[in-house]
This record gives C-alpha cells, structure tokens and sequence, in this order.
C-alpha cells in the first residue's frame, strides 16, 4: 500500500480480538495487520494440521471484509469453511486457535454454535449463495437493513447448486453481494491497473446513478428499444470487465480485481457497501498459499495438511504400518481396468482424495474429474452405463448424499450397473459431523435390487473392487474407511466374492457378533475378550449389507444365545435389515437377544478417530459391555486382559 504507517512496536493482532477492533484502526495499518494475521495463521495449522492453503490466500479479504463491512450485524457466510481460519482469529477465537480441528477444540469449519460470527455451517461446497439469499430476503420481509455478504471460491462454482442459487437472486433483485474467490485464475485474465480502475469507476456512485438516469429514460421508450439499449450496455460493461456470464444471471459484475492489494480491494467494497442495489458479484483474484513460499509452489499439497516445520514447510510424516484403504482400491482398480478396458473411473472433485489420481496416471481418458458436482457426476456414470462401459463413481459417503435422487431416479430406477466406490465410510476425526460417512448403508440398502458391500479389512477390499468390476446387470457400492489399513497380506489379485455371501472368521457357540465393515477386527478383540470370560463367541463378517447373507443370519440366530450386529452406520442401516429378516422368519419368538450397534443418534463432535468410536460405543471394550449386559452381567468390576 502507498503512504504505509511505520510498523506498530505492540504487533497489531495483539490488540484485535473482534472485528469492531479491526474497523477502529486507520486504514494505513490494514498491511500490517494482514501480514501479522497471515503469520500467525502459519504458526497455527504447523501445529494443529488442516486446511491451509485457501485460508491463506484470503487474508487480504478477510481484513478488508471485517473492516467495511459490520459484521457480525451485517452477514458474511464463507463457502466450505477452509477459507476462514482467518476469520476466526479475528472474531474471538484467536486464543483457541491452536485446538483447531482437536476433540474439545474449534471446528475446522464456520459452525453457527461456535460463533455469532459463524453465520451458516459449511463443510460441504457452494451453499454461501444459498443461504445467503435466504438471509438477504428474511432480512426484506423483516424490514431490516443489513448486508449479506457471501464468499465462494472458484472451485465451488463448478456445482450447479451455485448458479442455481444465482439464478434465483437475479430474478429476486434482492439486495446481495457475492464474493469470487478466484484463487486459479480459471474464470478471468490476469488482472492489473487497469481492471482495477475499471472496478472502481463500475462499482462507484457516479456510474451507477447514471445507470439509473438511463433506465428511467429507456424506461419511457418502447419496451423493445429499452430492452436492446439496456442489453447493449451491460454487454458492454461485460466486454469491458469479463462478467457477462453473471449479467445475464442478474447480478451486477465488479472485477476482476486483485485480492491481495488492499489500495484495490477497500475502495471497491466501499463502492459496493454503498451504491450496488441488487445483487453484485465482485470477481477476486487471490493465490492459493499466498505469502508462505512452501505453499505458493505446491498448492495442492498444502491445500489440506498436517502438522509441519514453518521454517522448511517439511509435514510430519507417520509411518504407516499398512497402506491406506484409498491406495489400496485405488490400485485395485488400476489391476481391473489393466484386464478390462470398459472400466473409467469419475471423481467429483477429489481425485487425490479418492484415489483416482493413481488410476488417472495410468488411464488419463478413462479419468474423469467433473468438479464439485456430484448429482452431474452420478448421471454422467449412468450415461456411461447405458452405452455399455463399467463405470466407478469414487466418491466420499458424506458428498454422495448431495446426490442422492440421482442414485435413485437415473441408476437404480434404470437397474444400471454403475459402481460406487465410497470412501471416507464411517467416522473420519477431525472433520468431524459434516464430513462423517453416516448414512450410505441406510439410504442405499433401502433401493431395490442394489447391492451393497462393505470391507472388513484391506484384503477383502481388494475382492470388492473385482467383485464390483463382474457386475454388470444392477448397481452396486462398496464402502471403505479413511486411514489405513490393519496390515492383513493382500492378495495378487482380486477375486469376485459370491453376492450375498459373509464369512465366519471365528468358530463360538455363546454369542455371535455379526460384523459389517471395519469394526470387523474391534470384533475379534473383543471375542478374545470374551472367551478369557468365559463366553464363546462366534466372529462372522456380513459382507453383504444387501442382499443379505439370509442362511448365515439365521444359523447365527439358531445357535447362538446372543446375537449382536456391529456397524458404522446409523440406525436404519445393516442392523435394521437384520432384524427385519429375524422378525419375519420368526427367529425371535424363541428368546434370542439380539442387540444393534450403531452410531449414536447425535452428530458427533471431531476428534480421533480412536477416541470417537470409543464415544461410540463401538470398539472392542463397547462390544464386550454389550454382550455382558445382554447376559445381564455388570462388566464395570472386570479385570480385562492385556492385548499384546
């Protein structure tokens, strides 16, 4: 910035603990305290771990938002929530920020029971726009005056849900401003001076009452005329600026401008504080990692990290005992595609995350990345489908339920076998309840003819994949957790599993713990613990959430005095399946208890992995305390054995 004030002896952040703070200082010191906020957000995630390449890119915004803007009276909703470890410095929590995604700590996303700051939740992409229209039209009906501000990055405005959002705000004409955070340059060419000016001269008072004038003079012509002269201008103000696309949505364009320059940033947002009327979209260019050399020359690798040294930017590293699950399939599906050219794989955004990057370096055009938009990405597997290719939808649990009426309307309606890799299934730590892969066996399992798969281990994981690749009459999924694996040997190559199918990986007669997924070995330690009790126990792995293994079920039920299902779902999932098959058969009219484990019914709060389950109740410990207390056996005075 020109005409810097000397840098400030006390740092600047020491003094700013709300945003009313950051609004007291003189405009001169905003440099400063950007590159303090941006500091300390480094020195923050190098020791918690997260996302920080976006956050980083924002901090410039995030200053010049809370300064002219009066939050938390006026509403500023930040898309996905990676982007506001800055923001949440500055609005209180500064002194927490160090706990950021830690069991008892800050959320690693904007959640509304955290701050007033906080207006809106967001862990899933491109709600800001959304739910900001919705606050900006409350706030009409209500007959208040604030603003509503929405930040989404570029990334986001790959989903329809975004344009769909647009598309109602143009058409409502509510007061709106929307933020594009282009931190790829994807939408607009590099900006400068000029583009700066041009922002300015748009966004300012003297062009837009002339704009008005003009409409109150087209206004008096015949509709025919007004509607070409009124199109003709703001096709040119689109030419000039790059926002036609936006125009044409109803949305008035300011950009691009640079991000990081906040001579260029205030007097725009000022601009738009106090002239726009209607809804504006102001197009910000920013760099991902901005300010931090380790970032800026490997953004995706500091998109999302874990703990590292500020100094060299070197990630700890942990040595994995086992490969993870995403490598695991993500191999296995490079194996299948090896012997089956039908095979293509789609992510939705999160090719690194699925595992698709793997299989993308060994098929480029059997690849495809459809951005943040999995109800698009749902139907084009079905398209695949339909003319005769094996299409894997790899997609995490918790993003596939933004697709859901496309699973049932344009694959299981349709009985095309499109195959859905779910990775990320049960509890996932630190991202807590918006990312936690509850719900896939509850809402796939309820589909007609749709089989569904769940592995108890890597190794079996391996068979899914194959198992997946064989069908080719219906749809199917198969579910695997984050994290690596148990370290079982896996095979050379994957065999189809019989459909329907479990195993019994431990002979009992007492109790019988059915298992779904990766609870499997949580499962054999507790029948260890079990059978030092006194209890023989029977370990079986389902396999098959649907179809039912309905002969392995009923022989469990038959010879056992207790049977327990254990699964990381919710209620409504294997367990309910299992009992409905029991009801109907009759097999609990003869005094079997049978006991359900599932998740609870609450959004669990992040933490480990280790330490959620526990809460959970679904580790070994929580297993045995079921099947005691089903034998009406108090287990709080036991003695447990050591595990090796």
């Amino acid at each position: 910035m020109t005409n810097q004030a000397p840098p400030s002896p006390t740092p600047l952040l020491d003094t700013v603990e709300t945003p009313d703070q950051i609004r007291a200082l003189p405009e001169t010191s905003l440099r400063q305290l950007a590159d303090e906020l941006r500091r300390e957000t480094i020195d923050a995630v190098s020791v918690t771990g997260g996302h920080l390449g976006a956050g980083l890119g924002v901090v410039e915004l995030t200053v010049a938002l809370h300064y002219v803007f009066d939050t938390p009276h006026d509403r500023l909703v930040w898309d996905v929530g990676h982007q506001a470890y800055p923001h949440k410095i500055v609005t209180g929590r500064r002194d927490r920020i160090r706990t950021l995604r830690m069991g008892g700590g800050l959320s690693g996303f904007t959640k509304r029971t955290e701050s007033e700051y906080d207006t809106f939740g967001a862990g899933h992409a491109s709600t800001s726009i959304s739910a900001g229209l919705g606050m900006a039209i409350a706030r009409d009906l209500k007959g208040e005056s604030r603003n509503v501000i929405c930040v989404i990055g570029d990334g986001s405005m790959s989903a329809g849900m975004a344009y769909e959002a647009m598309n109602n705000a143009g058409a409502a004409g509510s007061r709106l401003i929307v933020i594009l955070n282009d931190n790829d340059m994807s939408i607009a060419p590099p900006v400068g001076a000029m583009s700066a000016y041009f922002s300015r001269l748009i966004s300012g008072a003297t062009y837009n009452a002339l704009r008005t004038t003009g409409k109150k003079v087209t206004a008096k012509l015949p509709k025919r005329i007004d509607d070409l002269i009124t199109r003709g201008i703001e096709h040119w103000r689109g030419y000039i600026t790059g926002g036609t696309l936006f125009e044409e949505l109803g949305f008035s364009y300011i950009g691009p401008i640079d991000g990081h320059n906040l001579d260029h940033l205030l007097p725009v947002l000022k601009n738009v504080r106090d002239n726009e009327p209607g809804p504006v979209l102001v197009h910000v260019v920013t760099q991902k990692g901005k300010g931090y050399a380790p970032a800026e020359a490997s953004d995706d690798k500091y998109h999302g990290v874990v703990k590292f040294d500020v100094a060299t930017g070197a990630q700890a590293k942990s040595k994995a005992s086992a490969p993870s699950y995403t490598k695991v399939f993500a191999e296995s599906l490079v194996k299948e595609a090896k012997k089956d050219e039908k095979i293509v794989a789609i992510t939705a955004a999160m090719p690194s995350g699925t595992g698709l990057d793997i299989f993308g370096k060994e098929f480029p055009s059997r690849t495809f990345d459809v951005g943040i938009a999995e109800q698009h990405a749902v139907t084009f597997a079905a398209g695949l489908a339909a003319e005769g290719l094996k299409p894997f939808a790899a997609i995490y649990s918790t993003f596939l339920q933004r697709a859901y009426d496309q699973v049932v309307h344009d694959v299981a309606i349709q009985k095309l076998p499109v195959r859905f890799a779910i990775d990320r299934a049960g509890l996932v730590g630190a991202d807590g309840a918006t990312h936690a892969g509850s719900f896939d066996v509850a809402y796939l399992a309820c589909l007609p003819e749709m089989i569904v798969m769940a592995a108890g281990d890597e190794s079996d994981l391996v068979h899914m994949v194959a198992t997946a690749a064989a069908i080719d009459d219906r749809p199917s999924a198969f579910r695997f957790p984050r994290g690596e694996g148990i370290g079982v040997p896996l095979p050379a190559e994957g065999k189809p599993l019989e459909i329907g199918k479990g195993r019994v990986l431990r002979e009992g007669t007492k109790v019988a713990l059915l298992s779904l997924g990766a609870r499997l070995s949580e499962c054999l330690r507790a029948a260890e613990e079990l059978a030092a009790l006194g209890l023989s126990t029977t370990v079986a792995d389902a396999r098959f959430a649907k179809p039912l293994d309905r002969d392995l079920v009923l022989r469990l039920a038959r010879e056992h005095e207790v049977l327990i299902t254990i699964e990381e779902g919710s209620v409504g999932g294997f367990g309910s399946h299992v009992l409905e098959l029991l009801a109907r058969e009759g097999a609990l009219d003869h005094g079997l208890r049978i006991r359900p484990m599932v998740l609870p019914d609450l959004f669990q709060d992040h933490d480990s992995p280790a330490k959620m389950y526990e809460k959970a109740g679904l580790d070994a410990k929580g297993i045995v305390t079921t099947a005691l207390a089903a034998f009406g056996r108090d287990e709080s005075n036991l003695v447990r054995p050591r595990r090796a």
